[in-house]
């Protein structure tokens, strides 16, 4: 049920930016300011470590960037709660839905797009390591 995984860098960076998205939603914007930027230095540590800016933690890390940027704008900061919850969900429970709503991009699967493919990826339970191991490992189950 739990997915605590303090020995990992990237589950140490979700926290402090789960910490620091709380605090913005509770009052103090400096707190999105800051998530933003651990976030880019969180993408620059990913690239530099995956050699790549096709890496699905790289991409991971990138649209979740694009999503707190486009909440900045100020009348659509309440869709900061959405980053917030959702990143205490991945170092609480492990379920990352940013990996999940990537690993559904039509570069990061193979397997054609339905319902079924959409039921799997936001319903299955969360693994370790990358969504895109557990997906095909369930996949061919």
């Amino acid at each position: 049920m739990f997915m605590i995984e303090y020995k990992d860098t990237g589950w140490w960076y979700w926290l402090v930016t789960a910490v620091l998205l709380s605090l913005g939603v509770m009052g103090n914007p400096d707190g999105f300011l800051l998530a933003m930027g651990l976030t880019v230095f969180q993408l620059g540590h990913f690239y530099i470590r995956e050699k790549s800016i096709s890496a699905f933690p790289v991409q991971v890390r990138f649209w979740y960037l694009m999503l707190l940027i486009v909440s900045w704008y100020e009348p659509l900061q309440i869709l900061y709660w959405i980053p917030a919850i959702g990143t205490w969900a991945q170092i609480i429970f492990g379920y990352c839905a940013m990996a999940r709503i990537v690993s559904l991009f039509p570069w990061n699967r193979n397997e054609k797009f339905s319902l079924n493919l959409l039921y799997k990826t936001f319903l299955s339970r969360p693994v370790r390591g990358s969504v895109e191991q557990g997906f095909a490992a369930e996949l061919t189950e």
